[in-house]
């Protein structure tokens, strides 16, 4: 039986009666060991969604394609982001459309509007359709069709299971995250394979990957590019602009994962119900705790006047 029992992190305090709850875990590692825990996960696995953005992308590097296409730390950062759809995002998924030679007809993620309030309401005003360029995963999607192109692999099938591509973005993400056994697999919300497995794994694949001088140039796109892996209003982008030795990309799930590259130790922060307010509080409050960083987030609980009438707090 694999054991499996998340903690209270989060409760909606309103005129001191608790409203809301929200569970998950939290957990602080290094290279050895488990330096701290907030809920038992054991070794329940959970899926990385896009934390696996980054993993996926070191591909890019075993493949030797950024010396091939000269790629950017933008370009990099791109293919590794959620991004939120705005202008600079689809500015580079255009420059990458042109250096891989790539139509954007070829992409398979799904066209969806832009996370971004704001690229939304531009285009809303413009009456301009969004494109599957506008979708958080097409960097992801341009990097794989890239990887396809250099092997001569099919490029209309790169999205299923057995597919060439996808099998060595498995075997890449297992040796990463030093996984020795199989885990479930599920399709990820933009129709590509996604794999799942203990919180811990999900830990080390991080610091193997950012803490690695074979994969720095992913690592320098994170540091010097928050607004790309992001966007506006993202966690990820948040943490990354105001720190300086932190790198953080969250998943849908409610995942969080923040690796500090120069004490070489990771947080992932795991929220049962996949809230996103609660996965923001829970990650900004534990950094605070760790002292890694100091960053402002909105605890209060307000009316639509803007009269405060309780509080968010964590349990950490």
């Amino acid at each position: 039986m694999i054991f499996n029992s998340p903690e209270t992190l989060v409760k909606h305090i309103r005129d001191g009666l608790v409203e809301e709850q929200h569970f998950g875990y939290v957990m602080v590692l290094n290279r050895v060991h488990v330096i701290d825990r907030v809920g038992e996960s054991g070794s329940y696995p959970f899926y990385l969604r896009s934390c696996a953005k980054p993993l996926q992308a070191s591909l890019l590097f075993d493949y030797e394609l950024d010396k091939d296409y000269d790629l950017t730390e933008e370009e990099i950062a791109l293919c590794c982001a959620s991004h939120a759809g705005e202008e600079c995002h689809i500015e580079i998924a255009k420059k990458l459309l042109k250096k891989f030679d790539i139509d954007e007809s070829m992409l398979k993620c799904g066209e969806h509007a832009p996370l971004a309030e704001s690229a939304r309401r531009k285009l809303q005003e413009n009456n301009e359709p969004y494109s599957v360029l506008h979708n958080n995963c097409s960097g992801k999607h341009l990097m794989m069709l890239a990887l396809c192109k250099a092997n001569g692999w099919d490029t209309s099938t790169y999205d299923d299971p057995e597919h060439p591509l996808q099998r060595e973005i498995k075997s890449k993400i297992y040796d990463l995250c030093d996984l020795n056994k199989e885990y479930p697999a599920t399709t990820d919300g933009c129709g590509v394979p996604i794999y799942s497995m203990p919180l811990e794994n999900m830990a080390k694949g991080y610091l193997n990957l950012f803490c690695s001088s074979e994969y720095k140039k992913i690592t320098n796109a994170f540091l010097n590019n928050p607004y790309i892996i992001g966007g506006e209003n993202r966690t990820d982008t948040k943490i990354i602009a105001n720190s300086k030795n932190l790198v953080a990309k969250v998943g849908a799930g409610g995942l969080c994962i923040v690796v500090n590259v120069e004490n070489e130790e990771c947080l992932v922060v795991k929220i049962s119900d996949c809230d996103m307010k609660a996965r923001e509080i829970v990650t900004l409050d534990s950094l605070k705790n760790l002292h890694w960083a100091d960053i402002e987030t909105d605890h209060t609980i307000k009316t639509n006047q803007g009269k405060v009438i309780g509080e968010i707090i964590t349990t950490l």
